[in-house]
């Protein structure tokens, strides 16, 4: 077995330094990641949509 099979497929990012950025630079990061909560809940909507499908497809009655 390799070690690195054993290692994470993705590691989480660091985090930014935020004492380097300005006031106007903290809001846009906030804005990104806002932006990027949004992106991941409809996905997650749009995952449990697809779930609650193909349950409802293998449902008795």
């Amino acid at each position: 077995m390799d070690w690195e099979e054993l290692e994470p497929r993705q590691t989480a990012p660091r985090p930014r330094d935020l004492d380097a950025l300005s006031i106007r630079e903290l809001e846009d990061y906030i804005a990104e990641l806002e932006a990027e909560i949004a992106r991941a809940r409809a996905k997650i909507r749009a995952k449990q949509a697809h779930q609650a499908g193909a349950a409802g497809l293998f449902r008795k009655g």
